[in-house]
């Protein structure tokens, strides 16, 4: 493995340092070689497991292949690992080293085997940012917020000396990648200025604070002799220091004798409920008070009597009180059913287990299915590092566990996680374990909103309209209306099942391809990306949920058509088409001029058994059936209903950053395995980036030739007889993108990447490949040939193979009969029409030579050899083939020959002469005859 190491005491400089060199590098590992800022500690203990870290004492040095050392460079500050130096030095691994300290550059002789970048930015998180740009290699969102948070720290957000330009361009960068400002704003420390500090410490000491269904709600009371300027910048150090997630900040004071006050109020998303911040302008403005959400702020006059204005405040205060909403609870966040082992369950298979699944950790039950422990990634690499992975969990296990129930608050589930730093906490209902809640689950409340939505009552019907920057795709309920004016015949039907999955608790998506040309429609207002294929998910946490609300919608409707495909956990549900439109609950059916189907799917995961096997599905949440497509712009879905007590109509889920791919224009793989464990990915991201124009971002590049250089042939190859599905998807891939208009790009992508090594190891793009395609391509459009273009295209490339492999290679990809028989007797054919079809003069004899082949099988021999076979090919395609016969045996018969074998041998010896120009007519060609065969000698 290649290890990163952060310095002792590790702060986010570091921590962002090493994520990006995780990033230009798949595979690495990073180290806390000792100890982390407690900014730092609390931060992992909730995101940690975004980051590829490892334990120090699970690392097992003689399989580690380099170092590399960020944000340091002096030995000291890596003194716990000092023996893993030496023995890199040693053994001359390769030594990285990345910092910004250049004062003790001097120092640096010390490294002389090392490779070194020092450079005088404010962050080493901005070399590693730079790195990733010249590569074109796009971080997630996860690692783009860690290294954002990296640059903030060590150059107080831009505002220290040492901070350059550099630094300003790399965070303006990864918060074009989606780092999480909200994040970043929680975890930074905050820098102070000095206005108003002598009211600081008075403000510090009256605030007071209550938590409200989980807000942090302050308000500071004060009093001055008049007006004091500045109060706002006083309130935003206030709301900084006390970390609260709504201040009040009330100052009274007294105006020519008149009682008056100003309420300054600031606002922030609470990180656990994205998008519900409290909306002061909303609350203020109904006493005479404006601003923004979270920053307004209201003026207030009394009479003789200070406690007016208290009452007004405390209405005020109320007002914000009523806005802040509800928690969410350990309920609405679990996964369920929870996945569990047993306590015997091997190490190794448990391993097994969480690769199979993207799991961080498995709960642990008895035979009665008691909860009696939890073991962790973490666990389960320490216990590999000593050679235990043949024994049983039980030995490894953690069985101190803490324990939520479904009640418990977000805000406690955040508290036990940080406090413990623990990945897990299993649900419990009484006894029985009804769900896990994960870092995961709390991470997809913690991230920001994948769009700017304002969730309005009817109440607030007043304040319907809100600005939504460009980078935000649509709002729900412009989705909606988007989705129901593209396709206004279905609609009625969606909004059926829609209805019923309502009704049972479950959660309708509309998923993958017809979500993606969506948002591209939404994107562009010239370019209209039709939705063909619609596919839809339910997410009912338990199997078969798909299958289920299919039986129950033709239990209501039994006109509509049942189909179920047990295998993928999937159901057809058919609408006969009728004469007029009638989607109603009454009868649910539909005008067309074809039926419809639309396909119910559960949310399920998958799993490949070994790399090119058909994938093994179990049911699971909508989150990992996005996470087990192909792409992210692929892996986005819209909620058609409210369903689960988190979801609402049109909340466009985007787990993976598709929609922020859409905007770059990048077709993106969603994990490092999936071009391994399906191949025919390859062939689909060309597919995607040459329909689309995009561009296939450089880490998917990279993956995609690191796939190809591992053996993916060897394994296809392997596979055939296992999985023939996979052939028939490689074709069909293949299919698409040499049909496609734009064929060449697709050829000259696949070209690019060596994707045609997923054929045959062997198979290269040549310039003389090049000259046979286009030149086929413009042939294939005079000459009809009975066979499709892209198996045309595709025999030629083929044919560039060894005569003994071609034929392999075809059956592979399943291509037809015909088409293997061609490719395996091409090299047969060639030979002998080489040998004979040059010297052969007179048109008869080329007829003669050329008349046993097809017309494609000609055009690929003239194709390929167009000096020494193309003229006469051609010369009989076009001309000698479709000269017509001048008498046929009919006219035999009328010239009184009886008929007889001879027949076919008359007509053929008058054919040639007619080729060869000696007969020229019919009444010529019936002289010919008479006098060649004279009736007397037949």
């Amino acid at each position: 493995m290649d290890l990163v190491l952060c310095h002792t005491t590790a702060d986010f400089d570091t921590l962002g340092a090493a994520v990006g060199v995780s990033c230009l590098r798949p595979g690495s590992r990073i180290v806390l070689t000792g100890g982390a800022h407690p900014s730092v500690r609390e931060f992992l203990a909730i995101w940690r497991d975004q980051y590829p870290l490892i334990e120090r004492r699970a690392v097992k040095f003689d399989q580690v292949r380099s170092l590399t050392l960020v944000d340091a460079h002096d030995r000291d500050r890596f003194s716990p690992v000092s023996g893993w130096l030496q023995q890199a030095e040693q053994s001359n691994l390769p030594i990285y080293i990345y910092d910004h300290h250049a004062g003790s550059h001097s120092a640096l002789p010390d490294w002389s085997a090392a490779t070194v970048q020092i450079e005088a930015v404010g962050a080493a998180t901005t070399l590693l940012v730079e790195a990733l740009r010249q590569r074109q290699i796009a971080p997630t969102v996860d690692q783009a917020t860690v290294m954002a948070l990296g640059i903030h720290s060590d150059t107080g957000s831009l505002t220290f000396e040492q901070a350059t330009a550099r630094d300003a361009e790399a965070l303006a960068w990864l918060m074009a990648q989606g780092a999480s400002q909200q994040v970043v704003s929680e975890y930074k420390s905050p820098t102070l200025s000095d206005p108003l500090q002598a009211m600081l410490s008075d403000a510090l000491e009256t605030t007071q604070v209550e938590s409200v269904r989980g807000h942090q709600l302050g308000w500071v009371p004060l009093e001055t002799a008049g007006f004091v300027r500045g109060l706002s910048g006083l309130a935003e150090q206030l709301f900084a220091l006390l970390g609260l997630d709504t201040l009040l900040l009330y100052a009274k004071y007294r105006a020519h004798n008149v009682p008056k006050a100003v309420i300054i109020g600031r606002s922030q998303t609470h990180p656990l409920l994205p998008g519900k911040a409290v909306d002061l302008q909303l609350a203020f403005e109904p006493f005479g008070g404006g601003g923004h959400a979270q920053a307004a702020s209201l003026s207030l006059k009394g009479d003789s009597r200070d406690d007016q204005l208290d009452a007004e405040f405390e209405r005020v205060l109320a007002a914000v009180r009523s806005q802040i909403p509800p928690q969410l609870t350990a309920q609405s966040l679990m996964s369920s059913p929870v996945r569990t082992i047993l306590p015997s369950t091997s190490v190794d298979e448990a391993q097994s287990l969480l690769l199979r699944y993207g799991h961080a950790g498995l709960c642990v039950v008895n035979e009665a299915g008691t909860l009696v422990g939890i073991i962790s990634r973490r666990d389960i690499d320490i216990t590999l590092r000593h050679g235990l992975g043949h024994a049983p969990v039980k030995g490894a296990m953690s069985r101190q566990i803490k324990t939520i129930s479904p009640d418990t608050s977000i805000t406690e589930i955040q508290t036990l996680m940080t406090t413990y730093d623990i990945g897990r906490l299993p649900v419990l209902a009484g006894e029985k374990l009804v769900g896990i809640v994960t870092r995961s689950d709390l991470l997809r409340q913690i991230r920001p909103s994948p769009q700017a939505r304002r969730l309005v009552s009817s109440e607030q019907s007043h304040s319907d309209t809100v600005s939504v920057p460009a980078a935000y795709p649509p709002p729900a309920e412009k989705l909606l209306q988007q989705l129901q004016g593209r396709l206004p015949e279905i609609w009625p039907a969606l909004m059926l099942i829609a209805d019923v999955a309502n009704q049972k608790g479950w959660t309708l998506y509309i998923v993958g391809g017809a979500v993606r040309d969506l948002l591209l429609s939404a994107m562009s207002d010239e370019a209209n990306y039709p939705i063909t294929d619609i596919d839809l998910v339910v997410d009912g946490a338990e199997a078969g949920a798909g299958v289920a609300l299919a039986e129950a919608i033709q239990a209501s409707y039994p006109q509509v058509g049942l189909q179920v495909h047990g295998q993928f956990q999937t159901a057809s549900l058919v609408w006969h088409p009728i004469d007029s439109l009638e989607t109603s609950a009454d009868t649910a059916a539909w005008r067309g001029s074809e039926p419809l189907l639309l396909d119910i799917a559960t949310a399920r995961t998958e799993f490949y058994p070994y790399p090119a096997a058909n994938p093994e599905v179990e049911a699971s949440s909508i989150r990992q059936d996005l996470y087990r497509r192909d792409f992210t712009i692929n892996a986005m879905a819209i909620a058609l209903n409210q369903g689960l007590s988190d979801t609402y109509p049109g909340q466009l889920l985007d787990f993976f950053g598709g929609w922020l791919d859409l905007q770059q224009r990048h077709i993106r793989v969603l994990h490092a395995n999936s071009l391994i464990e399906d191949p025919t990915r390859i062939f689909r991201a060309i597919r995607f980036a040459v329909r689309l124009g995009f561009s296939i971002d450089a880490q998917t590049t990279d993956f995609i030739r690191y796939a190809i250089s591992s053996g993916v042939y060897e394994r296809t190859q392997a596979s055939q007889a296992k999985t023939p599905a996979l052939q028939t998807r490689l074709k069909t891939e293949l299919k698409y993108l040499l049909s496609a208009d734009r064929w060449e790009a697709a050829v000259r992508q696949i070209e690019q990447l060596g994707a045609w090594g997923c054929l045959h190891s062997s198979l290269k793009m040549s310039p003389a490949l090049w000259q046979q395609l286009r030149r086929m391509s413009r042939w294939l459009n005079r000459v009809d040939v009975n066979q499709p273009r892209w198996l045309m295209l595709l025999e030629l490339v083929i044919a560039q193979l060894e005569p003994s492999l071609r034929d392999r290679v075809a059956a592979s990809l399943a291509l037809d009969h015909q088409s293997q028989h061609r490719l395996k007797n091409l090299h047969v054919w060639e030979s002998h029409l080489r040998a004979h079809l040059p010297v052969a003069q007179r048109p008869s004899q080329i007829y003669d030579l050329l008349q046993p082949y097809q017309r494609a099988e000609l055009l690929l021999m003239s194709d390929r050899y167009p000096d020494t076979l193309g003229s006469k090919i051609w010369q009989y395609i076009v001309r000698l083939s479709e000269t017509p016969a001048l008498i046929d045996g009919t006219t035999l018969k009328r010239l009184g020959y009886s008929p007889s074998p001879q027949f076919r041998h008359i007509l053929e010896t008058v054919y040639r002469a007619t080729l060869d120009g000696q007969i020229t007519s019919a009444d010529a060609a019936e002289s010919y005859v008479l006098n060649r065969y004279p009736l007397a000698e037949i």
